[in-house]
């Protein structure tokens, strides 16, 4: 069974498939903040999602991560290692793009277990 959580306009937030939820792309609140705060928001954003259906970031199994600036990755990996224990580090990808909307720094995607 396929569960739709959060619709959106053109998305829902989460989506559930047996014991696996996929979550769109979460971005920081504040955008004028930088790459470390930003990450610290988005991933403070997909925890509390991954709380609302019952799972934790323990759970995250992978993540898609966009950012627009590779010279700030080294201030993503910081925020990225503060937020998630070492035995818990999920699969990765970091995708440069040009942009991501007005004052986006980085959006991420997540597929946890549940």
């Amino acid at each position: 069974m396929i569960e739709r959580h959060g619709r959106g306009t053109y998305f829902h937030s989460a989506v559930a498939h047996g014991n696996t939820l996929y979550l769109s792309g979460c971005v920081a609140e504040d955008r004028s903040a930088p790459m470390k705060e930003q990450t610290r928001q988005a991933l403070d954003k997909i925890g509390r999602v991954l709380a609302e259906h019952g799972t934790d970031a323990s759970k995250i199994l992978s993540a898609t991560v966009y950012i627009t600036d590779f010279a700030a990755k080294g201030a993503m990996n910081e925020a990225w290692v503060e937020w998630f224990p070492a035995a818990d580090l999920p699969a990765r990808a970091t995708i440069g793009v040009a942009t991501l909307g007005e004052g986006v720094l980085i959006e991420i995607m997540v597929i946890a277990a549940r």
